[in-house]
């Protein structure tokens, strides 16, 4: 198993910078603190589509944000990229939703898998990777290949923001149709995407959005981001983590898909409420900016956290592929 490190410190900057590579997973850290961690190569059982993600997830104090296999839904790993309905195919994990026959267990759990990393290095006082991945069916068939990169850059106001783009080839040699279980018949069930999930103690957490809108009525609606604040267990502190939509982006406006109750989760889910037609040979292309932040947030912070983010996204370098 191969492995690497570095770190780095900018004078100009309060943090230092460091990771590790095991030939699996790579860890980040900011000042010590162990921010981040990406399984690239992950070995989950195929009933739960396995896939690269990120856990755990801690704010710069320390404090856990992210859930991996919780027992109600085991195939829900932290922050990840997960498609419930490319075409047949399942690459979210578990059941699949079907019109008028609720959730199936079927033999269409796929899986993304990790082909070579292209890059990971210290860039300027920010962490980059990069690395390609193939999506096989759960028969073995090859349907997608993928160039994916995340950029992790140090913020103020206590936070960081993760940077994910994804890049995605239909080499299935046929069109497929990417949807939501609302798009298969379920009302407002339309997640799917880049999804987070919160440890257990964010149940009953505070979902806001623009302007300061709160509540699970925002599920479904469109927006250019969106936030969740919670509270932890035994520290009692609070963080903040904020979603936003790359402002470049082609695609309109994503509708969201978010839970306080009975568990907290969150993501931009392109898919939610209309099919999106990925012809065979073609390549579509998402970006997202999550931040990262300790302590709660009002409107206010919120809406600047969100600001933040959107120019880091107009900052960091972005694939040269996809549209």
């Amino acid at each position: 198993m191969s492995t690497a490190a570095g770190t780095t410190a900018a004078p100009a900057t309060a943090h230092q910078l460091g990771w590790t590579d095991d030939g699996a997973a790579v860890e980040i850290s900011l000042d010590g603190v162990p921010v981040l961690t990406y399984t690239y190569a992950a070995e989950d059982p195929q009933a739960e589509s396995p896939r690269p993600y990120f856990h755990p997830v801690r704010t710069r104090g320390g404090d856990l944000v992210s859930a991996y296999r919780p027992h109600d839904h085991v195939w829900h790993k932290g922050i990840a990229w997960s498609l419930p309905h490319l075409g047949p195919d399942n690459f979210w994990g578990g059941p699949s939703y079907r019109r008028g026959q609720d959730y199936q267990w079927l033999p269409n759990n796929g899986a993304m898998r990790h082909l070579e990393t292209t890059r990971a290095a210290d860039d300027d006082g920010s962490f980059s990777f990069a690395h390609r991945l193939q999506w096989m069916t759960q028969q073995g068939a090859p349907v997608v290949e993928e160039e994916r990169s995340f950029r992790v850059v140090p913020g103020t106001d206590a936070s960081y923001t993760l940077v994910f783009d994804t890049v995605m080839t239909n080499v299935s040699g046929a069109d497929i149709h990417i949807g939501s279980p609302t798009t298969e018949g379920r009302d407002n069930a339309g997640y799917g995407g880049l999804f987070w999930r919160g440890p257990r103690s964010f149940a009953g957490g505070t979902i806001m959005g623009p302007g300061g809108a709160t509540g699970e009525e925002l599920r479904g609606q469109r927006a250019p981001w969106l936030s969740f604040v919670g509270q932890h267990d035994e520290t009692c502190r609070y963080s903040t983590l904020v979603m936003v939509d790359d402002p470049g982006s082609v695609h309109p406006e994503s509708e969201w898909f978010a839970r306080s109750e009975p568990f907290a989760c969150m993501g931009p889910a392109p898919f939610f409420s209309q099919e999106v037609l990925f012809q065979a040979g073609a390549t579509l292309r998402f970006r997202y900016g999550v931040v990262v932040a300790d302590g709660a947030s009002d409107r206010n912070r919120a809406e600047a956290l969100a600001t933040a983010a959107r120019g880091v996204l107009a900052a960091a370098p972005a694939s040269p592929a996809g549209t």
